[in-house]
């Protein structure tokens, strides 16, 4: 039988948790996934293909356990609300794809944590973007979004995971951990070693008998 739904848009994605399971079968974020066509920033096209190298690369990394759980949910629900955003209107607030995807998180879950993460997680690409044109930091903007993440090192890390995937700038992510590592909310030399870490990790899709196939198969 050929996948269907999620299952469909997202190649290779098997749900691991009743919360998977859940919100792969809704029907909204079923259509976020199967939004999209190549453009800058996404060459891979749709959402769900964004979503596949994610799942891909949490796998490299050899995430286990509740921090597995809670990038794989980041993945699967940052940018399915992409296809809903009103072009005619401003794409901020309440119309900004992550503002959406938490709207539709928040029916799910009420972690703050992982809410706020998706809302969030492209503020450090967009204020990079204007530090770099402007050469003058906005410093009460990055203050301001620093005062509304719980967990520094989750948001990190799925900050570094949404930036991993071909045709993405990862000078936002080094410009992040400078300003984080400034301000003293985040270990610079731990960062090394979590990237050397990753780097070294082998690639499951390379493997012999890799755990998704044994499954069954810039901005935002």
């Amino acid at each position: 039988m050929a996948p269907s739904g999620s299952a469909a848009a997202v190649p290779g994605f098997t749900p691991e948790t009743e919360l998977e399971r859940a919100v792969s079968a809704d029907p909204v974020l079923q259509e976020g996934l199967a939004w999209g066509r190549p453009r800058r920033g996404h060459p891979e096209g749709t959402v769900g293909a964004h979503v596949s190298d994610l799942l891909q690369t949490i796998d490299r990394w050899g995430e286990t356990g509740k921090r597995r759980e809670e990038l794989r949910f980041l993945a699967l629900v940052h940018d399915a609300l992409k296809n809903k955003v009103q072009h005619w209107r401003p794409k901020a607030g309440e119309n900004h794809h992550a503002m959406r995807a938490r709207r539709f998180a928040e029916r799910y879950l009420d972690d703050e944590r992982l809410l706020a993460t998706i809302e969030l997680h492209d503020r450090p690409y967009s204020l990079w973007r204007r530090f770099n044109r402007s050469g003058r930091l906005d410093e009460h903007a990055v203050s301001e979004m620093l005062d509304r993440i719980p967990d520094i090192d989750l948001f990190l890390r799925f900050v570094e995971l949404d930036g991993s995937t071909e045709g993405k700038n990862h000078e936002p992510i080094r410009w992040l951990k400078a300003e984080l590592a400034r301000r003293g909310a985040f270990d610079s030399g731990r960062s090394a070693s979590a990237d050397a870490r990753d780097a070294a990790a082998p690639d499951p899709t390379r493997a012999q008998a890799p755990r998704r196939a044994a499954n069954g198969s810039s901005e935002g």
